[in-house]
């Protein structure tokens, strides 16, 4: 596979960007850093660098309660089944 390159817009600066992911992909990525950016400049009217830093802040803890949400369901899920495969062996017996 080979990677493609995507000029995108964040913070009304150009970037390329290389990646295995499809150039629709990349400028919806680029689109959220760029909304998130504007939004927090609202906020806070940090400078550049500042924004920078507290927007990747945000999203990596967005996406660390993700993961953890994630991990929560993958047990309940586990749970669920093992509480199905329980019942069916009452079931049968």
């Amino acid at each position: 596979m080979q990677k493609i390159k995507t000029t995108v817009r964040i913070a009304g600066r150009d970037y390329a960007i290389s990646s295995y992911d499809s150039e629709a992909y990349v400028q919806s990525v680029a689109a959220w850093v760029d909304r998130r950016m504007r939004e927090l400049n609202q906020a806070t009217r940090l400078p550049g660098g500042q924004l920078a830093v507290l927007a990747a802040v945000n999203a990596a803890d967005d996406m660390m309660k993700s993961r953890e949400e994630n991990r929560r369901l993958k047990r309940e899920l586990e749970a669920a089944r093992a509480e199905i495969e329980r019942l069916k062996r009452n079931e049968k017996a």
